[in-house]
Order: C-alpha cells, then sequence, then structure tokens
C-alpha cells in the first residue's frame, strides 16, 4: 500500500465519531439528564392533553355561563381536573331543554326507550377501563375494586334497561269495577325529573347510575347535579350519551355546588319531581328542598326509607328494587263502556 493512500485511512478514521454505549443519553434544551417532564405519561418527550370537563345541556357541551370552575381532587386531595361550576342560569337552561326534549323522549315506544339505555351500556362497557380509573380516584380503592363497581353499574344499567317493556304490566292493569263498564290503568311519566346524584361509597358511578336509569326509561327526562365531591364519572357519562342514541334534552348534567343548584330546581315552576338522593345526610337541605318542591306539588323522593331516611347512607350495592322504579309515575285511569 503507498504511503499516500495509509495516510487518508487514517484520517478518515479519526474523523468518524465514536459509538454511544447507550448509557449516555443527551439532554434536550430546557431538560436535565435523567429528569421526566409533567404530563409525559411515560412517554419521552411528550406533554399529555389534559380533559378540558364541560357541562352537558341539550346534547351539547357548553362551559358555565358564569365561566367559574372549581378543582377536583382524589382521595389523597391531589389534583386531578377543574370542573365547571354550574350557576342558576345554567339550571334554568338545562330544564328548558329537558322540557323540550320531554314529548318526543315519553311519546317513543318502551321497546325503543329500552334499545336505546342498551346501547349506552354497550358504549360503558367499551369505556369500562376510564370509568374504572375515574372510580378509583374518587373514592380511593383499588384498581380491581373499581373495575368490580364499573361492572356492576354497567349490569344494573341493563337491568332497568330491561324494565322499559315490563313496567307497565307491573304498575297497571285492570281493574274490577261494579257496572258495565272496562276499568284500565296505565303509568305516565311525571315530567321533567331533578336528580340530585348520591355521595359516599359506590356512588360515584354505581349510584349515580341507580338514580339515573329508572327515572329516564319510563319516561322522564332529567337535569342532574353530579356530586360535588365527585363529578368526574358523572360528566364522562355526558360524553356515552353525546354519543349514543339518546336524544339531546333527555339527560342534562350539571357540576358544582349541590346546594347552589338544588334550590332553583326545587322551586323551578317546570320541574315536576325532585330525588334528593344526595341531600342524604344533610337533613336541613333536604326539609328547605320538600318546602320549595310543595310550591308547585312536585312528587319528592326521599334519600331512603323511614324516619332516618335524611341521615342514613344508602347501600348502592344492594338489589335496588322497584322503588325508584315506579316513583316518578303518575297513573291514568281510562273508564270504557262494555260492548260500546
Amino acid at each position: 500500500m503507498s504511503e499516500r493512500s495509509e495516510k487518508s485511512e487514517r484520517s478518515e478514521k479519526s474523523a468518524r465519531p465514536e459509538k454511544s454505549t447507550g448509557s449516555e443519553k443527551s439532554a434536550k434544551p430546557g431538560q436535565s439528564e435523567g429528569t421526566e417532564r409533567p404530563g409525559q405519561s411515560g412517554r419521552a418527550g411528550r406533554l399529555g392533553v389534559l380533559k378540558t370537563y364541560k357541562l352537558y345541556v341539550g346534547g351539547k357541551f357548553p362551559r358555565s355561563e358564569s365561566g367559574r370552575v372549581y378543582e377536583v381532587t382524589d382521595a389523597q386531595d391531589r389534583w386531578l381536573a377543574n370542573a365547571p361550576l354550574a350557576s342558576r342560569k345554567d339550571a334554568r337552561d338545562a330544564v328548558v331543554a329537558a322540557r323540550k326534549a320531554f314529548g318526543g323522549w315519553s311519546g317513543a315506544t318502551a321497546y325503543n326507550r329500552g334499545q336505546i339505555l342498551y346501547r349506552i351500556a354497550e358504549m360503558l362497557e367499551g369505556r369500562r377501563e376510564q370509568f374504572a380509573a375515574e372510580v378509583a380516584s374518587a373514592e380511593g380503592i383499588s384498581r380491581n375494586k373499581a373495575l368490580a363497581q364499573t361492572d356492576a353499574a354497567i349490569d344494573r344499567w341493563v337491568w332497568y334497561a330491561g324494565w322499559s317493556d315490563k313496567v307497565a304490566q307491573v304498575a297497571g292493569g285492570a281493574n274490577p269495577v261494579a257496572g258495565p263498564f272496562f276499568n284500565l290503568s296505565t303509568p305516565e311519566p311525571t315530567g321533567v325529573v331533578a336528580l340530585l346524584a348520591p355521595r359516599g361509597a359506590a356512588a360515584s358511578l354505581l349510584g349515580l347510575v341507580s338514580v339515573l336509569a329508572p327515572a329516564i326509561v319510563t319516561g322522564n327526562t332529567a337535569v342532574l347535579v353530579a356530586s360535588s365531591q365527585a363529578p368526574l364519572p358523572a360528566l364522562s357519562l355526558a360524553e356515552v350519551l353525546a354519543t349514543s342514541d339518546l336524544p339531546g334534552g333527555v339527560v342534562n348534567i350539571l357540576s358544582g355546588d349541590t346546594a347552589e343548584l338544588a334550590r332553583p330546581l326545587a322551586a323551578h315552576q317546570d320541574v315536576n319531581a325532585l330525588d334528593l338522593a344526595g341531600a342524604a345526610g344533610d337533613a336541613e337541605l333536604a326539609r328547605e328542598l320538600e318546602v320549595a318542591a310543595a310550591d308547585n306539588l312536585k312528587r319528592v323522593l326521599r334519600p331512603g326509607p323511614g324516619p332516618a331516611a335524611a341521615s342514613a347512607p344508602a347501600d348502592w350495592t344492594a338489589d335496588p328494587g322497584t322503588r325508584r322504579l315506579l316513583a316518578f309515575l303518575e297513573t291514568k285511569t281510562v273508564w270504557h263502556p262494555i260492548g260500546a
């Protein structure tokens, strides 16, 4: 080999950079070695997209008209998200949307309502992991327990969906009368129902479903006030409802201070019924709401049976029975002459 070629080969080798051993990583500008930026979710260099939770009114996702939000924390008081702090104006808008949707929803066949509720259960099943994570954060329980509660909530939704075309046979029927008449009683939905979502153990999703599903399966429309302590499962449920076949306005979901929203709903002249599940443990608030509801003779469902209902926490894992299913039904009785 010539002397010139040997020199050129040596110069090429000295110019090549040494290969990294893999143990050294270069730091990005503004980031020191060995640190991870918040929100990366385990993927280097990527910021996670934080979710913006909104109200659900009339099939749309508006922010609160007041522009207010409040911090939602987990069982260890760690920040989870900012939830909209709904106002009395938002509550009135939700009632308007619910009343507008009542005619179409109550006029739909029971079979069709059951189909739509079953579709919602299908979509809940598809987002099972997300709801379990929100339940675990809200209630401070393990992932396995949260998955069990989520499964129970989905199963209960399916159970109520199955009642859609059967409740008329339980709540109605032919009545014996002394005369040449047919006397028939049939259940009809009450109208717009204001629901206060429950608080406490197994309430963030299972309790929520146990309050909402029986109200709408019979043809009512609902304004739901989410639990102020754990509103995220309710606000995520709104996304499921919006992408199912449920008509806009049938369910309207507000988050914020329960007492602040419950008072205008209890006094609203276009609300026909009130469920006080979320007032359990606050006897003074429950009594105040009952007094306001009496102004237009609303149906009021107390947190539980018995004189200690306002202070006793509900067991949402127990068999629900038909109490809530029949609570917001009116009975229409028809007399018809025999042979006419």
